[in-house]
């Protein structure tokens, strides 16, 4: 096996490249303002603010890969267990000129695929057992080309570190209420503090969620279109796409709702309400826009 590799065949997209350094810019600019104000309102307490931020921030940098395959039962097989989606992710990997990652099946019938590590060294790809029963081989290949490219583009290291931000907002957030709030008290200042803080902390969220979804959207955008022209079958990918859309209205609501929280990271949006909001700030662009951007692939690879 090949050692890492820093460039790969997908297709390079300097658009998605300069949405997630703009991304990561101004979320990060928007953590230290977070954390400077927390400490301008919390001077007493700052050794605790730097220490739980700074070391929240490097254990979900070096474990967030472990993290998102233990939320989702992501379960790592050998090729002895799962030859057919081994021998997908080799011939992708063959195509790509990329080193293999490891390989997962999650137990759940919601019809879906993710990739996650920091780095290809790091990677792995996951399929469910309802993506495999329902998929051919060449709309699998589709799919797990389209979460390969998120490790060769990086990205997955980029949405992982951006999503937690928002999230850090809120832990940091309790934390000094719960630590601080006492000591304020005797200062006349506890109602202040009690009114400020989740203020500010909901502001930091909604912020870096916004960031991120716009981020999301183009990422998955960019990964069927380089997915599509590594493997020069766009029907193929679309066809997976419809088959499993379509298949989520056929799945358990309550299995949806498990799926749900981790849709950032799925081949595609799982939702449990046909009306839910987050449709409307869903992490994926619409169906619709990605079989019009494949269509279009596929009308210019058709071109002599």
């Amino acid at each position: 096996m090949a050692a890492h590799r820093s460039r790969s065949r997908f297709a390079a997209d300097r658009g998605l490249t300069t949405r997630m350094v703009t991304t990561m810019f101004f979320i990060g600019l928007l953590y230290v303002v977070f954390v400077g104000v927390l400490v301008a309102l919390l001077s007493n307490a700052w050794p605790f603010i730097l220490v739980i931020a700074g070391g929240l921030f490097i254990a979900q940098f070096w474990f967030s890969d472990r993290i998102v395959e233990y939320s989702m039962g992501a379960r790592v097989v050998t090729p002895e267990e799962a030859p057919e989606l081994h021998g997908a992710v080799d011939r992708v990997c063959a195509l790509a000129d990329m080193a293999k990652p490891r390989v997962a099946i999650a137990n759940s019938d919601v019809p879906n695929a993710f990739a996650t590590g920091r780095n290809e060294r790091t990677a792995l790809v996951c399929a469910t057992t309802g993506l495999l029963r329902r998929l051919e081989p060449e709309e699998l290949e589709g799919v797990l080309a389209h979460e390969l490219s998120h490790v060769a583009h990086r990205d997955v290291a980029v949405m992982t570190i951006a999503s937690f931000l928002g999230v850090l907002a809120g832990l940091i957030t309790r934390a000094t209420l719960w630590g601080s709030v006492g000591r304020a008290g005797r200062n006349g200042n506890a109602a202040l503090l009690m009114i400020l803080i989740p203020v500010i902390s909901a502001a930091v969220y909604a912020v870096s969620f916004l960031l991120t979804r716009l981020l999301s959207r183009y990422r998955e955008l960019s990964a069927d279109r380089a997915a599509a022209l590594l493997t020069g079958r766009p029907s193929a990918l679309a066809s997976a796409l419809t088959k499993v859309t379509g298949d989520m209205a056929r799945i358990p609501t309550q299995d949806l709702r498990k799926a749900e929280p981790y849709n950032a990271f799925w081949f595609a949006p799982a939702f449990s309400s046909r009306e839910s909001l987050a449709r409307l700030l869903s992490s994926h662009p619409s169906l619709e826009k990605r079989l019009e951007q494949l269509g279009r692939i596929s009308a210019e690879l058709a071109r002599p």
